[in-house]
């Protein structure tokens, strides 16, 4: 079968480095830091870039070089790079592409940890940073200034589980000849695609879904290829290699993706459905919930509305302390995208660095409460919650 013709799911699963004499049906570990030369030309024509070939494991591993052209192949992008954790893909995106005195133009409801690299470390570089809120985007054009030069999202954010427009930001992006960078852990390349809207880049935490299982740290970027090459040779140089195994396990984990979220996602529907129409519940928020205020736009952008569902307990942060300390079954954890269901006070973890008023603007307030609705039967899922939403009366 000719590759360009392939599915997304045999992809997942054909995509692998060459076979090697022992003609191994699944891809072998490569625990290697370095790689040995045949002669001294071979070194230095390898080192000169005038072949392609693995030098040193922080450049490149047959591992990690197979898990890039799997997530490339799914997202539709040409060129990409792993890296050891989720934000050290975040933090090496921008800190190979960005220049002293650059603007980040980025939505407000971002990731805790991200928005601590713009407020507390960017600056001493002299990159500065603007927010903008997702529903309001005819507000870009107010914000945009000669120095800006990325517009970055993430869709559906982190933990709110709200949604942007990414085909809108992609015209603007294009209008004003500005890179637009895309986070897009919470959709996987399974449910949404952002480069067919214009994104220049997309960045993947692969500790979450394509993982799955919460066994790694693991990052990647993908996208143009010139953009991707300049990101490459930061990394290569500041040392943020995803490692051989990691890349391995990952590797693995994809060729599963497609039917471990098409169980999240059903999951989590269901869960949100029950949680509506709890008299204990505030509010629900999930994507493909018709009463969540982008429903019309999670249809058009998104193949199912993933794994996290976020909802509000009646009573405050009172009944939340005693809901989490009822919780028998799920696990109480800060991860996402695993198989086990997860169960976190964003106020008082991913966010807790946050000010109380930085917070109440990205939508995060201290009754929320953030489910990754795992693979479990959802019966089993549904009875937890509902034995630990009775006791926090």
């Amino acid at each position: 079968m000719n590759k360009e013709q392939n599915q997304f799911e045999t992809d997942a699963i054909r995509i692998q480095m060459e076979r090697s004499s022992f003609l191994e049906h699944s891809s072998p570990i490569y625990m290697t830091s370095s790689f040995v030369f045949e002669d001294a030309e071979d070194m230095r024509a390898s080192f000169a870039e005038e072949k392609d070939r693995n030098i040193y494991s922080r450049y490149a591993n047959p591992n990690s070089s197979e898990l890039i052209e799997k997530v490339c192949a799914m997202e539709g992008a040409p060129a990409g790079f792993a890296f050891a954790s989720g934000m050290a893909a975040v933090f090496s995106t921008f800190a190979a592409l960005l220049e002293s005195g650059d603007h980040i133009l980025s939505a407000r409801r971002i990731f805790g940890s991200t928005h601590s690299l713009f407020t507390q470390f960017f600056p001493k570089w002299q990159i500065s940073h603007s927010y903008f809120e997702l529903e309001d985007l005819d507000s870009l054009k107010d914000l945009i200034t000669p120095a800006t030069k990325v517009i970055y999202a993430e869709s559906p954010t982190n933990p709110g589980v709200d949604l942007v427009d990414l085909a809108r930001l992609g015209e603007i992006a294009r209008k004003h000849n500005l890179l637009f960078i895309v986070d897009n852990c919470f959709a996987t390349p399974y449910l949404q695609q952002p480069m067919k809207f214009g994104a220049d880049l997309v960045i993947h935490s692969g500790t979450k879904l394509m993982d799955g299982q919460g066994r790694v740290l693991a990052g990647i970027t993908v996208g143009r290829s010139d953009l991707v090459d300049t990101i490459y040779r930061f990394a290569r140089i500041s040392g943020p290699a995803l490692s051989p195994f990691n890349a391995w396990l990952l590797s693995r984990s994809l060729e599963t993706l497609s039917v471990r979220i098409d169980r999240h996602c059903s999951n989590a529907l269901e869960l949100a459905e029950y949680l509506e129409k709890h008299k204990r519940v505030a509010r629900v928020k999930y994507p493909f919930l018709p009463s969540h205020p982008q429903y019309a736009l999670a249809r058009k952008q998104m193949k199912a509305g993933g794994c996290v569902v976020a909802f509000e307990i009646e009573g405050g942060s009172e009944a939340g302390k005693r809901f989490f300390d009822a919780i028998q079954l799920l696990s109480l954890s800060a991860n996402l995208g695993d198989s086990r269901s997860i169960v976190t006070h964003p106020a008082s973890t991913t966010h807790s660095k946050l000010t109380e008023e930085e917070r109440q603007a990205s939508g995060i307030s201290p009754g929320l409460v953030r489910i990754s609705v795992g693979l479990e039967h959802i019966d089993d899922i549904i009875r937890d919650i509902s034995q630990a939403l009775e006791k926090s009366y």
